[in-house]
């Protein structure tokens, strides 16, 4: 989905018009190398196009109100001191809530004269004075002048524009979270109320109800098919029964239908130890397929997970899976070994097939727990992050960072990786001092960066990035 900017140009009144004239042709040349889509005055209405009086402010602010549906973002462009109050009037009339980027253009020593000189410099330090004043958040550029055709500048823009795709999709996200936590598990108890004050909404389903509708599907069901040509097409099934594929697709075309009915954009299903006991599979294959297709499923109703991993997606536009941190990988105190019965997106696990859960197995048979994905992670980059809420305080937490994913020898089953994180202990010690859960997300892109700032400029959230 591409992403759309509304860009505010300002200029101050004694400042030479060309200036403005240069900074929309630039501008519009990096969005467009970008695939970034606009909206802004034209070149025609104000001063070329540029805010820097009230009445300017008033019309830049009546055009994003007709795209306030379209705009995900505010670039802020300085191509000289510009005017601060008509910037955040301009953003206070439009109404928007959306992330704001400011940039101010760099002065060229050899053209400080009064006809070329910028000042942009000092004019960031005011507009972003007021943009405080007026209760907004905002992010700003690496450096605190940039060119907008520059390399940094780039890399700032694709970053802001991964901000504006976290906090737009937190701010509206539907998680459904499908069957009661299982019991043992406290460790994923979490508070709807603080999501909902996030923008994040719950939708709850017993597990009988889906499990309910699986039943009333008959094998023969254009729908069914449907879903066992989709999971044959997704994963080898060599030595798994077709009557576990079969309950698999059933239950696979309820959740899918029970999704649709709501619009439910991520799930957290109650896949131990209920599933098993009573339906005779284990769902990893689904949740794998739906977070393949950037739909993130989490197990064990984490919702705080699936939160977290539907943040990753949002940043990276890539599949991200739920893990545990699970065990040290011998003696060295920066790797250790990622894991989970098998739920991964096929993107994690090139040689991910079917199998049973062999932990589940202990206890349940093997005959109730096929559905479980067998795959290793294989070297490259790692992110990952961790939302959780924290009623005591009535806060929402969260910790961000990044590492590789390692080829180092692994001789187990699961869904599975040997990650390297620098300073790994002192991770662990905030995570176990400050109460998060065992279970953390994970992508396969960079991504640490971008959503330390979602979560904490925009969600308000208090962040630990690693």
């Amino acid at each position: 989905m591409k992403t759309t900017l509304g860009v505010i140009f300002s200029s101050r009144d004694f400042f030479p018009a060309h200036l403005v004239t240069q900074a929309r042709k630039d501008v519009l040349e990096t969005l467009a190398e970008l695939g970034i889509d606009s909206i802004m005055l034209e070149e025609d209405v104000a001063i070329h196009g540029a805010v820097q009086t009230y009445q300017h402010s008033r019309m830049c602010a009546d055009l994003f109100k007709k795209h306030q549906d379209e705009i995900d973002g505010i670039l802020v462009v300085l191509p000289n001191f510009g005017d601060e109050k008509a910037v955040a009037d301009t953003i206070k009339f439009s109404g928007l809530t959306v992330p704001i980027l400011v940039q101010a253009y760099t002065d060229d020593l050899t053209s400080f004269d009064v006809a070329n000189r910028r000042d942009a410099f000092c004019g960031k330090i005011s507009v972003c004075n007021n943009l405080r004043q007026y209760g907004y958040a905002y992010s700003v550029t690496d450096l605190h002048t940039v060119h907008p055709k520059s390399v940094e500048f780039k890399q700032d823009l694709a970053k802001f524009v991964g901000v504006c795709r976290v906090v737009g999709g937190l701010r509206s996200a539907r998680l459904g979270a499908v069957g009661a936590r299982p019991n043992a598990f406290n460790t994923v108890r979490y508070s709807e109320k603080l999501l909902q004050e996030s923008g994040i909404t719950v939708l709850t389903a017993d597990l009988s109800e889906i499990l309910g509708d699986a039943s009333k599907f008959k094998d023969g069901d254009i729908l069914v098919k449907q879903q066992i040509d989709r999971i044959m097409d997704y994963i080898p099934t060599d030595g798994v029964p077709s009557e576990a594929i079969m309950r698999m697709a059933k239950f696979s075309a309820a959740l899918t239908r029970w999704m649709t009915e709501l619009d439910v954009q991520a799930t957290a299903l109650q896949c131990w130890n209920s599933v098993q006991k009573n339906y005779g599979v284990n769902v990893c294959t689904l949740m794998s397929m739906m977070s393949n297709e950037l739909m993130p499923s989490a197990c064990e109703v984490d919702i705080t997970g699936v939160a977290s991993m539907y943040a990753l997606q949002l940043a990276t536009g890539t599949p991200s899976a739920l893990v545990d941190w699970n065990n040290n990988y011998g003696s060295d105190p920066d790797k250790c070994v990622l894991f989970h019965c098998g739920n991964w997106a096929k993107s994690f696990t090139p040689d991910a097939r079917m199998a049973y859960a062999n932990i589940l197995a202990t206890t349940l048979s093997q005959e109730n727990t096929y559905g479980a994905i067998n795959g290793r992670a294989p070297a490259g980059p790692l992110s990952f992050a961790r939302i959780s809420t924290d009623d005591q305080y009535g806060i929402i937490r969260a910790y961000v960072g990044e590492g590789e994913f390692t080829d180092d020898e692994l001789d187990t089953f699961g869904s599975r990786a040997v990650v390297r994180v620098d300073h790994l202990q002192d991770l662990l010690k905030h995570i176990v001092k400050n109460g998060f859960e065992h279970h953390v997300a994970m992508s396969g892109a960079s991504s640490a960066e971008i959503l330390n700032e979602a979560f904490d400029t925009y969600m308000g959230w208090d962040v630990y990035h690693h």
